[in-house]
């Protein structure tokens, strides 16, 4: 009896694992877009799971903010507002430039050192991707690397609208650098500035792409 409920219950995290991991994606890539209606019945014969695993997932992506639940109407893609992003970023500054400064007290920074190596000729996609996942770890705050998480996907989403123009993504790889030498050399103040100018110059450069008209 006890193994054939743990057998379910793991069966029900798998499928909303798999549910909330294609949704995601989805929303991210805007292949689901701003205001669409998330129905339950032709979800779950979409994504070939059950009721119950995929409203988990639906509530795990209404508490990243990707999606909206309204008591009688159902859930849906949450809209992008321009006060939202400011908000967002509000929030991002604050995480990250905290976050940063726990990089740079740790006792081990090689691993920031090395990858400053790397900025000078890698992907830079891949690299910006390695920097965030980096700071995540080792800020060694669980709850401060869960809430970054949360902002990631929200983040991942606002890129994949505004498309990062070339230049663009050369003047974030240069701030991206400043910002793990700071961290390697142990200068908190110094990498907490740079982060936050970096953050100033995404949103400026993403409210231009995406309300330009």
């Amino acid at each position: 009896m006890v193994n054939r409920v743990f057998t379910v219950y793991t069966e029900v995290v798998s499928q909303s694992l798999k549910a909330y991991e294609q949704l995601r994606d989805e929303i991210v890539a805007w292949d689901l877009a701003p205001g669409a209606h998330l129905n339950e019945v032709r979800l779950a014969e979409r994504l070939g799971v059950s009721r119950t695993p995929l409203r988990e997932a639906i509530q795990r992506l209404a508490r990243e903010n990707l999606v909206r639940i309204t008591p009688g109407r159902g859930a849906f893609v949450t809209e992008v507002a321009l006060s939202d992003v400011r908000h967002l970023f509000q929030m991002r500054e604050a995480l990250e430039t905290y976050a940063v400064k726990m990089c740079a007290r740790a006792h081990d920074r090689s691993r920031f050192a090395r990858l400053h190596s790397d900025f000078a000729d890698g992907d830079p996609e891949e690299l910006i991707a390695r920097l965030d996942a980096l700071i995540d770890e080792a800020a060694g705050n669980p709850y401060l690397g869960e809430a970054l998480g949360s902002l990631r996907g929200q983040l991942r989403r606002l890129r994949q609208a505004a498309r990062r123009s070339p230049e663009r993504l050369a003047v974030t790889v240069r701030e991206y650098g400043v910002i793990c030498q700071a961290i390697a050399d142990g200068e908190e103040d110094r990498a907490a500035l740079a982060m936050s100018f970096h953050i100033h110059n995404s949103l400026r450069a993403l409210t231009d792409v995406l309300w330009a008209n």
